[in-house]
């Protein structure tokens, strides 16, 4: 199970015991959000996608949405999400769980500039019914991120 890999994953920063756990799906940005009980821009979803170097993964805020034109600035190609067959596969989580905790090695996590107006945030923790509430340096450690990039619009103000 991906939340195994999670957990593990978490485990050498000594925050597993901090894993959410709930009755009810997580799997998506709004369930997430009433799960926690927060405001759904709080909830830090982890996008996969294919570049030419190999699988992405974008933490962003919840109310954020990929900009192509950035995208394509940032990372000198289209946007192109895996699909639904490819995201367990590549990056070792089912869709509703995915994060950047316990990934494939040859996986580049991103953080997305969205994230920085919180405080906290809640990202997934491999499953459909889980999250963490981790800080902004929290979710820099614990994702081993790569860089911040700003490749998301809608959440300005």
């Amino acid at each position: 199970m991906s939340i195994e890999k999670a957990t593990r994953w978490l485990q050498q920063f000594d925050a597993a015991g901090r894993i959410l756990t709930f009755d009810s799906s997580s799997a998506t940005v709004a369930l997430a959000a009433q799960a926690v009980g927060c405001e759904p821009a709080r909830i830090a979803k982890t996008l996969s996608f294919r570049t030419p170097d190999g699988v992405i993964l974008i933490v962003a805020a919840g109310d954020a949405k990929i900009d192509n034109p950035k995208y394509k600035a940032s990372f000198g190609c289209k946007a192109k999400m895996l699909t639904f067959d490819e995201v367990e596969p590549e990056t070792g989580h089912a869709v509703g769980g995915v994060c950047p905790f316990g990934i494939p090695d040859g996986v580049a996590v991103f953080l997305d500039a969205s994230l920085r107006r919180f405080e906290t945030v809640f990202p997934a923790c491999g499953s459909a019914n889980s999250a963490i509430e981790l800080t902004i340096p929290e979710l820099e450690r614990f994702s081993a991120f790569q860089a911040w990039v700003d490749v998301c619009k809608g959440w300005e103000s």
